[in-house]
């Protein structure tokens, strides 16, 4: 019996070429993401340093004189600040998936070419863009006439319908092949039908990557929430660290004013321990829609 000989499996060989490119490659990305670290680094050691030690050396890679004197001061009610994680994570959760919902629809329909109206509606979204009611109208809108004085839906129906998200949406919408719908039509499937099973899971990097910009829109929001809210109990996260700092630097005036010493007072170490509370939550979410993310940002720019 004669024994076959076995072939090794034989991997490519790099060249000196390639291997100075990957050097460099890694090299350079290294670099670029050591750039984009060290703002967030600076951030969390100035939170970490005394007041004084920031006022009189400035911000460093380490903290300089540690002090956890700002935190202390933000989660002085530890309750308080859970209370406004609470609300924000809620205005987020919600506000994302309605908004999702909502521009998806609407990117759908005027992304069909058999809809005899899809013109007009989409000149309608860009007007908004171009001209709006203003401040005063928008305001006397919410309280007058929709009565959302102090509702949790003040907060989450200003940014709920972007039309930048939706043009970008209805970019996604676009790539799909009318051939797909044109067959599930054929096969008896209805509108809402093939928008649930074809076109939803064909938009997943699409819904991934407008959901993060949804997203982080509701939890940095903290204007809306001064404009409606009253109780503050309601106060998201946002509004309740701007409101903190706000009565932080109204009792250092009034202090110094008195001529009070008020070295020690926490004032720029308390905006950047603000910031750190604030920004946790954000950092923990990005890595699980990354693929998503970085796949539907790139839609478009290579077409085979």
């Amino acid at each position: 019996m004669n024994s076959v000989p076995l072939v090794k499996s034989q991997k490519i060989k790099r060249g000196s070429a390639r291997i100075c490119f990957d050097i460099t490659s890694y090299i350079l990305v290294g670099f670029v993401a050591l750039i984009c670290l060290l703002p967030f680094v600076v951030l969390t050691s100035g939170s970490f340093s005394s007041e004084q030690a920031i006022r009189f050396t400035g911000y460093g890679l380490f903290p300089k004189d540690f002090s956890l004197e700002a935190y202390r001061l933000v989660f002085k009610t530890p309750l308080t600040i859970l209370r406004g994680y609470g609300v924000s994570i809620f205005i987020t959760v919600v506000g994302t998936s309605v908004g999702l919902i909502v521009l998806s629809l609407a990117a759908y329909v005027i992304s069909r070419k058999d809809f005899k109206y899809r013109n007009q509606f989409s000149f309608f979204f860009y007007f908004t863009t171009l001209f709006n009611g203003g401040m005063v109208s928008t305001y006397i809108f919410y309280i007058q006439y929709l009565n959302l004085k102090d509702s949790y839906l003040a907060l989450i129906l200003p940014g709920m319908l972007n039309v930048f998200y939706l043009l970008i949406m209805r970019s996604f919408v676009s790539t799909i092949p009318m051939a797909l719908i044109e067959s599930a039509k054929i096969d008896g499937a209805g509108e809402f039908r093939i928008f649930k099973s074809i076109i939803l899971p064909l938009l997943k990097s699409g819904l991934a990557t407008i959901g993060l910009f949804l997203a982080l829109g509701y939890w940095n929001d903290w204007y809306n929430a001064m404009l409606f809210m009253n109780t503050a109990e309601k106060y998201p996260l946002q509004y309740m660290l701007y409101d903190l700092l706000q009565r932080t630097q109204a009792l250092a005036r009034i202090a110094s004013q008195a001529g009070i010493q008020v070295e020690n007072m926490p004032s720029n170490t308390l905006k950047l321990a603000m910031a750190v509370v604030a920004t946790g939550p954000i950092i923990l979410v990005y890595p699980f829609v990354q693929k998503y993310f970085v796949k539907g940002i790139t839609i478009g720019s290579v077409k085979g």
